[in-house]
């Protein structure tokens, strides 16, 4: 087991060589097509409850899949996910134990195995280096949301992104929202004009506490701060760019583009416990697009809080939710639907492969993902930023050389203080010492 994953990992071009595969015919992908009904071999990257139910839903959504190798970090999660899927998805479970990997060289390991299609579901921070490895290896693609948590990170999407479309690969991302056939049919009409030319807009997710994980006697700082991700920067981009990014994925679709500037304010209130790591727990925010419309856009994670998680539209005709009505000229009420998005983004992706038209989302996650940093950015900065300077910037929160041992934890950020042009890992200032159990 390999317990190291340096940043020349990250950055290499040659990914093919760098994990041992064997060079595919370029524009070629390894899944061969014969018919409607052709076995799709899926191999998973990050064994964690989502992963599990990427897997899960995979199988559910199409005919002939068979989940054939399982890569995570961590042997307890990897057992817990076979356990899971062996109840759940019957003769569809077909990984032997020497297609069972772990270590931080386990991904390379999964997309060695004689798959056709990769599930990417483990925390954030290493998304880029596995969506670059598994386009470069020629694999088709569900990578969970979001898709890098910084600059850096993004502008090596969308390198993978151009790559995947030039190699006919499909990509399809865990925005779920758009395999939502009421979302579908609401967005469809707003593009027509149900409610004359959008001026404004608010997206939200605002909701309680969710899960943390406590620190363990004898726990590296790295293995606790991977396993308790979502409270670090670095690894899960803080909840605007971890769970929000559903909503702002939403704006961007109506808009029919990514905003031009933010300006925004957040901060730490509720969540101050160590155990919560550094990452805020309420932001607001301000979104200008290149028309001029506005959208306001608000999440938080703090107990005892009300509770909402929606978008909602207005235009020079009426409003919408973007889902279930349309309200003004053209009235429209959604009818009800049963189908289940999470797993019909799976059916769209396989559906996609077999009939060799590969839907492409990469670079559309990417932009929402961004569009969550430049709101992060702006609320940690205290300073109104640009799409332009965003993306451009030399921010890299990318994990570089790591191994289960100390790792300090960033400060908190400080508006008017933090600056977009930081220290790798987010470290304005020296690290405090991870706290220890």
């Amino acid at each position: 087991m390999t317990d190291s994953l340096t940043r020349r990992d990250f950055l290499q071009t040659s990914a093919i060589a760098a994990v041992g595969l064997p060079a595919l015919p370029f524009g070629v992908p390894s899944l061969i097509r014969a018919g409607n009904d052709d076995l799709i071999r899926v191999g998973l990257i990050g064994c964690g409850g989502r992963g599990t139910g990427a897997a899960r839903d995979c199988v559910a959504g199409a005919a002939n899949i068979q989940i054939v190798a399982l890569g995570d970090l961590f042997d307890d999660r990897l057992d817990e996910s076979r356990k899971e899927l062996v109840q759940n998805i019957g003769a569809a479970y077909q990984v032997t134990d020497d297609h069972c990997f772990t270590g931080f060289d386990a991904y390379q390991k999964v997309l060695e195995s004689r798959i056709d299609l990769v599930i990417l579901a483990t925390p954030p921070a290493f998304r880029p280096i596995h969506l670059k490895a598994a386009v470069a290896a020629g694999k088709h693609v569900f990578t969970e949301k979001p898709v890098a948590v910084c600059p850096t990170g993004i502008r090596m999407v969308f390198a993978a992104a151009d790559l995947a479309q030039q190699k006919g690969l499909a990509v399809v991302a865990g925005t779920q929202r758009r395999h939502d056939p009421l979302y579908q049919e609401a967005i469809k009409r707003l593009h027509d004009g149900a409610i004359g030319a959008v001026l404004s807009g608010q997206v939200y997710w605002n909701q309680g506490g969710l899960w943390k994980y406590d620190r363990k006697p004898g726990m590296s700082d790295v293995e606790w701060q991977v396993r308790n991700w979502l409270y670090y920067t670095w690894s899960s981009g803080d909840h605007i760019v971890e769970q929000h990014v559903h909503n702002l994925d939403v704006a961007n679709w109506v808009m029919g583009a990514h905003p031009a500037r933010a300006l925004a304010m957040g901060g730490r209130q509720v969540r101050v416990d160590p155990a919560y790591g550094h990452i805020f727990d309420h932001f607001a925010v301000e979104y200008e697009y290149p028309n001029g419309a506005r959208v306001v856009s608000m999440c938080r994670q703090q107990d005892g809080t009300a509770q909402y998680v929606g978008e909602r539209f207005v235009g020079t005709e009426g409003t919408s939710d973007a889902r279930n009505s349309i309200r003004g000229k053209q009235p429209w009420k959604a009818p009800v639907s049963e189908l289940n998005p999470y797993v019909q983004e799976h059916t769209d992706l396989v559906a996609s492969i077999r009939a060799g038209k590969p839907v492409n989302e990469l670079r559309q996650v990417a932009e929402s993902t961004l569009t969550a940093i430049l709101g992060r950015e702006a609320a940690y900065t205290g300073q109104q930023l640009t799409w332009e300077e965003v993306l451009a910037s030399d921010l890299d929160l990318l994990p570089g050389e790591l191994s289960f041992g100390e790792r300090g934890v960033a400060p908190v950020p400080q508006p008017g203080v933090t600056q977009l042009s930081r220290p790798p890992f987010g470290h304005s200032r020296p690290v405090a010492a991870a706290p220890k159990p």
